[in-house]
């Protein structure tokens, strides 16, 4: 089997290994409650209010939590089947129509079969489509045939496209309904099924296009999106017991940018800033924070934590986390070697 060249495969011990299923979207950690299908319990709630509010996916609803809308309002489902170009055109013409389509499938699909559909058909006109995708980045076991891990860097370059990297329930509510209120395209990263909910201790309230900071810390701060949010306050109450003092900026949107709270995090000294995204370190977040700071001369110690250049390994996802970099304990690691 392949190994990261992020760094060196550590082997679990036997207390340590585990096992899950392939397909399981997101890891809660031990003691995190969940909720279950937050995107498709919002969007059914939404859309009681909302008949313009249509859903349509590629024969993959159950795995993208649009089942539950589909339940709620089978009149405004469209099981378009295994044809994601065929969806997202059909989603252009019922944007053009005056509804309010949201599209989903897998977030490989989105990004690799269907881009120019997206971009002529849907951002070139600056159509009012939202584009939700499971399985983004490293959550799923199933090989490089189901494992997004570059489609953030596929889209980053596509004009009046936002990009939205939730990181639990709470985040996917909010921003579902953020979504459903923004004129304009939209591709959201999905995680599905029983989703840990960790940012309602947090006072947390989503925006588009704005960061925020959920804890503050002197030595260390992480900038972070989606899964690795979680990981990042997990990370950060751990490095406590060792005196180490983390802040935590959470990034949902990825485009636009909110480089004004970036920037003033950054600036603020002594503190070594790491980007930490579930996605390849190739045209993701922490490229974009990089060329941030570069290009207003911010220059604090910079380090970034996300998946190698690489297809990666199928497997259980708390193996491959581990063995790719972006478990909780890899985080620790890293961080104490970075400030050794």
């Amino acid at each position: 089997m392949r190994l990261s060249k992020f760094e060196p495969r550590r082997p679990l011990t036997a207390g340590e290994r585990k096992t899950t299923s392939a397909m399981i979207a997101s890891i809660a950690p031990d003691g995190v409650p969940t909720r279950a299908a937050p995107f498709g319990t919002t969007l059914a709630r939404l859309a009681k209010t909302r008949p313009d509010i249509v859903g349509l996916t590629a024969d993959l609803a159950k795995y993208t939590d649009l089942h539950v809308f589909a339940q709620a309002h089978p009149d405004r489902f469209y099981q378009m089947g295994m044809a994601e170009q065929v969806m997202i055109s059909a989603a252009a013409g019922l944007a053009r129509e005056g509804f309010t389509p949201f599209a989903t499938t897998y977030a490989v699909f989105a990004s690799r079969r269907a881009y120019d559909f997206i971009c002529i058909a849907i951002a070139e006109e600056n159509l009012n489509v939202k584009i939700v995708c499971a399985l983004p980045g490293l959550t799923t076991g199933y090989g490089p045939s189901h494992q997004a891990t570059e489609d953030v860097a596929i889209f980053r370059g596509m004009p009046n496209l936002t990009i939205i990297d939730p990181c639990d329930a709470l985040d996917i509510e909010q921003a579902t309904e953020a979504m459903a209120d923004h004129k304009g395209p939209i591709y959201m990263r999905l995680l599905r099924g029983k989703v840990p909910a960790v940012l309602d201790e947090y006072d947390y309230r989503f925006e588009i296009g704005k960061a925020t900071v959920l804890r503050e810390g002197a030595d260390v701060l992480f900038i972070s999106s989606g899964l690795m949010t979680m990981r990042t306050l997990e990370a950060a109450k751990a490095l406590e017991a060792d005196r180490i003092g983390c802040a935590v900026l959470h990034v949902p949107t990825i485009k636009p940018l909110d480089t004004a709270s970036i920037l003033a995090a950054a600036r603020k000294p002594g503190r070594l800033v790491v980007a930490a995204e579930n996605h390849t370190v190739i045209g993701g977040l922490g490229e974009a924070i990089a060329a941030v700071l570069l290009n207003e001369g911010v220059t604090p110690a910079y380090r970034q934590i996300g998946l190698p250049d690489a297809f990666l390994d199928a497997g259980a996802l708390p193996t491959l986390h581990d063995r790719y970099g972006i478990s909780t304990s890899a985080v620790v690691r890293r961080v104490k070697a970075w400030l050794s």
